[in-house]
């Protein structure tokens, strides 16, 4: 009997190690729909509940379609608009609350709105990254470039990324965005050089713009962040 609960005490250990490394992203639903009434009202409601939708899991759905879904979400619902305009400020990173309730943002309010999505639907953190990119605007060939961002899919470690972008609907490979010069990329888990560089000094704690936003989306309502 002593071996019987040895056995069930190791293996209990085991497996709550197992479930906190593979532990997914949470929302307190009631919290945010809080913050969201109190912040928005009932059109920021109403957004919120569309939100909750997409992300409640599918039996057997594969990653790929996970990624379309969020992608499309976030592309027909959500109004491009300037951070001047929406919040009064140069540069405002968005929680993804914060842009489901404006109904607009910029290229980061997008990324960051897909990203946190993600992870919810179970796509492990590993396999996705925000790139901060130089965009030439109008195709490969011009000459007009600006600051822009994207979320990157990784199906491997070393495999070659899809990209999720709300200036191109469709979810290419990052071969076929010769559109798209890579600087960075980022996630909870670290900061690297380009798209597959080496891991960037510092880490992802690095970008205070980052950490600001990760302690008010943990404030609104996700858990696990």
């Amino acid at each position: 009997m002593s071996r019987v609960r040895t056995v069930v005490a190791v293996f209990s250990v085991l497996l709550a190690l197992l479930l906190a490394t593979f532990r997914v992203a949470a929302v307190d639903y009631e919290r945010m729909r809080s913050v969201m009434s109190q912040r928005f009202g009932q059109p920021g409601l109403a957004s919120l509940r569309d939100w909750e939708a997409l992300v409640q899991p599918r039996a057997a759905e594969a990653d790929t379609a996970k990624l379309r879904r969020v992608n499309d979400f976030f592309n027909r619902r959500t109004r491009f608009g300037d951070d001047k305009v929406i919040w009064s400020q140069n540069d405002y990173w968005a929680t993804p609350l914060e842009t489901l309730g404006r109904g607009a943002g910029d290229c980061e309010d997008f990324a960051i709105g897909k990203y946190f999505s993600l992870l919810l639907l179970g796509v492990p953190d590993e396999q996705l990254r925000l790139i901060y990119v130089q965009a030439r605007i109008g195709g490969a060939s011009s000459s007009i470039t600006q600051a822009h961002m994207v979320l990157a899919w990784y199906p491997e470690p070393n495999a070659e990324p899809l990209i999720l972008d709300n200036l191109v609907g469709d979810l290419l490979p990052a071969s076929r965005r010769a559109d798209l010069f890579p600087v960075f990329s980022f996630n909870r888990q670290g900061l690297w050089q380009g798209v597959q560089g080496p891991r960037g000094p510092g880490g992802a704690a690095s970008l205070s713009r980052w950490q600001e936003l990760l302690a008010r989306v943990k404030a609104e309502g996700f858990d696990g962040i």
